[in-house]
Order: structure tokens, then sequence, then C-alpha cells
């Protein structure tokens, strides 16, 4: 007779044990209850099985069986197909969210991470705790609009050429605000950013920032004068919104987590979609954002909208308030020098105008040069090279009207002694 060899784990052994003891009567079912970690009735099933076909009665049923779940050939060669074509960079949970979205094919993550391992695709990373720095992480704000966490990265997020993705993330529902994509973090690129949010949204009441030059002085001297600020920071104190910087990547770790995310799933979106253009990438935001959202967003412990509405005198003044503003000394002759060109003043002024004024210089967004003393825009025309004499240097001040073509009134109070000398003159004469 044919002898069957039958493999065993240690914990099936001495299963088996136990039920041949209580097969033996060395113990009852309660006992072997207790030895074996499970309720009497399955002892009770065990001995059936055991008195029926013996040792393999403790064997799992399903050993060297195929399970049920088990993916067909034919759909596992299709995934494995689809990944080497479009998805070969992609993680497991993200291929997985696209198999479905894309292709039709629905697959378990861990079964997709199980196939990606196998093709070599995907590596499994390593648990070491003793690598890993912890953190705690700041309570969230309550609501929407309380904070926003800016930040910009800086990627080849398509077409090859590095760019630079500009980034609000709402620090209470994790949602992102508003996201643009520039060719770099400058002044000019992130006051658009901001004045496209405010159109959106409103004025939240802070922005949490890092120390990037374009949002805090980092020279020495200004730990000694707190009065020195970037045009960033004036401008956003003029609008009311308050500016937080950040002493740590980690402190604004929720818009640095979104770009890392970012990073990994919309460049690949941004792959396939076949974008190479800025502009084409700003257009796919606007359907790809809405989209993230509704997936990753979170809800706020309170659910009020803590956005300032823009008051009418303050949207009139947003592109005066966001431009680029420096002081500059108006010269003898009643130029301006600004950024290597000259700027000559006319005769006729808006306000009264003298030398050594201090004129402030907004360079507009749109790249006009206004000049405004004392709340007025000056008239002005840029000339090729410094002038030579084109206003005389001798004239006090440039008014309202140009000098020397004013003629005062006959009632006018400076002429009435004058007046009535001839007045008198006359009724001698007549007389």
């Amino acid at each position: 007779m044919t002898q069957k060899l039958i493999c065993m784990t240690e914990k099936e052994l001495f299963k088996y044990d136990v039920i041949k003891n209580l097969l033996d009567g060395k113990i009852n079912g309660t006992d072997a209850s207790k030895q074996v970690g499970v309720s009497t009735r399955q002892i009770r099933r065990l001995k059936q099985a055991v008195i029926k076909l013996g040792p393999v009665g403790v064997v799992h049923s399903g050993r060297d069986k195929e399970s049920n779940r088990k993916l067909d050939s034919n759909k596992v060669n299709k995934i494995e197909g689809l990944i080497k074509e479009k998805y070969f960079d992609f993680g497991p949970t993200f291929a997985a969210e696209k198999l479905s979205e894309t292709d039709g094919i629905t697959v378990g993550k861990e079964t997709l991470r199980s196939i990606m391992t196998n093709m070599g695709i995907w590596q499994v990373k390593s648990r070491n705790s003793s690598k890993q720095k912890w953190h705690v992480w700041r309570a969230r704000k309550d609501n929407y609009g309380e904070m926003e966490q800016f930040d910009g990265s800086y990627h080849i997020w398509f077409g090859g050429i590095e760019t630079c993705l500009l980034l609000a993330v709402d620090d209470a529902t994790g949602k992102i605000s508003h996201a643009k994509f520039d060719l770099n973090e400058g002044r000019i690129a992130v006051f658009k950013f901001w004045l496209e949010y405010f159109a959106k949204h409103g004025f939240p009441l802070s922005i949490y920032l890092d120390k990037f030059s374009t949002y805090k002085v980092n020279h020495k001297n200004a730990v000694d004068n707190k009065d020195m600020i970037t045009q960033f920071q004036r401008a956003m104190k003029q609008v009311g919104v308050r500016t937080i910087v950040a002493h740590s990547p980690e402190a604004k770790g929720r818009v640095e987590r979104m770009n890392k995310t970012l990073q990994d799933r919309l460049v690949k979106e941004l792959r396939l979609a076949g974008i190479t253009t800025i502009e084409e990438a700003n257009e796919f935001l606007k359907i790809y954002i809405p989209k993230f959202n509704k997936q990753f967003a979170v809800v706020a412990n309170r659910r009020k909208n803590l956005h300032k509405n823009i008051v009418k005198n303050v949207e009139e003044k947003l592109t005066q308030i966001f431009s680029i503003q420096e002081t500059r000394i108006v010269n003898n002759d009643y130029t301006i020098r600004f950024e290597t060109k000259y700027y000559q003043l006319d005769r006729v002024q808006t306000t009264t105008v003298y030398k050594k004024d201090v004129v402030l210089v907004e360079m507009h967004l749109d790249g006009e040069i206004k000049l405004r003393l004392r709340d007025c825009y000056l008239n002005y025309e840029i000339l090729p090279k410094r002038p030579e004499k084109e206003i005389d240097i001798k004239l006090v001040a440039l008014t309202r009207q140009e000098q020397g073509s004013y003629k005062p009134p006959i009632n006018h109070p400076w002429g009435q002694s004058y007046l009535n000398r001839k007045m008198k003159q006359t009724a001698n004469i007549q007389v």
C-alpha cells in the first residue's frame, strides 16, 4: 500500500497531538479548546475530521489549491502590458486608479503591487524605524480660509524643462485652493498668483510661507531693523492679510507633502495628456484640481468660510498695491532715473512738484510705469538718454499750470488796491 506524504506545520502538529489526547480520553473537549485556543465547537469539528481523515483532518483544506480570487492569466498579461506601455513609472496605488479610470480594469492595489514586484518595476521599501524622523503634527485650523500654506516647487513637470508650480493649500481642509505654473517664484509671478486667488476666493486671514527672498528680507541687518520688509509683505499688509514665516520645511508640512504628491501624480498625468507648454499645463490644472480635491480633501472642523470679501475701494487699488514700488528723488532738471531710463516730468502736473521731492515709482504687472506723489500720478515722457536742460532748472516747481501763462482776473484780491487807485484817478479827471 502506497503511503502519502503529509506536510504539516508546527501549529498543525501540535493541534493533531491535542486531538489524539482527546481521542485517547486523556483530556476532555474543554481542556482541548483551552490548549488549542479555539471554541469547543471547533474542537468537535476537528475531532470528527481526524476520525474520518486521520492527520489530514487538521490540515487546512485550501492547502495546494488555487485561490478562488486568483486573477485570470489573460487579465494579468493585459495588466502587465499596460504597465509596460503607460504606467511603468507609476506606484501601485496610482496605477490601480488609472487602470480602473482609463482602461476599465479593476484590480486591488496590493495585488497590483505583487504583479509589479514580480515584473521588477516596483521595489518593496524597507521599514527601518531607526531611520525615520518623527514630528508632532500641528493641529489643523478650524475653518476654511483661516490659513493658506503657500510654496513654489521647482521641478521638471513637463516638456523636459524645469518650471515652478506655485501652490496654495488650505490648512483646515488640505484642499488645493489655487495652483499655477510659472517660470519662477519671483515677485511678479507671485503677485499675479495672489491676484488670481483673491478674485476667486477673497482675502484669507493669513498665509504661511518659507524664508525665500520674495517673502522675507534675509539680510543680517534685518535683525536689527524690523521695518525692513519685502514688496510681498508690504502688499499683504496693505490688504490686511497676515504673513507667517516658517522656520523649517516641517512647519508648513502640508504644502510640502502636497508638492511631493504632485511631483509623483501630476507629472504622470501631464505626460499622459501630452502637455508640453505652461499655457497647456495651466488649462489642465483647471480640470485636474477639482478632481484631486474631491479625492483627497478633508472636512474642516467647522464649516465656515473665513475669507474676507474685497470691498470696492480696495479692489480698485489692487493693481496699484500689487505693483513693484520703489522711491526715487526728483533731480534738479525735473527728471527721475529708474532702471537705466530717464523720465522727464512735464511742465504741467496734477500736483505741485519740487526739486528733491520723493516720488514713488510703481512698476505694474503689465509693465506700465507710473510715478506717484501725494496720491497723484505725474505726467512724464521717457527719454532715450540723460536730457540737456529740457526744462529750465531755474523753475521753482512744476504746477497745474505752466508758469508765465497765467493772468489773474481783474477782480483778483491782490489787484484791488490798484483798481481803487485807477477809479479815483478817473473820477478826478471827470470832475
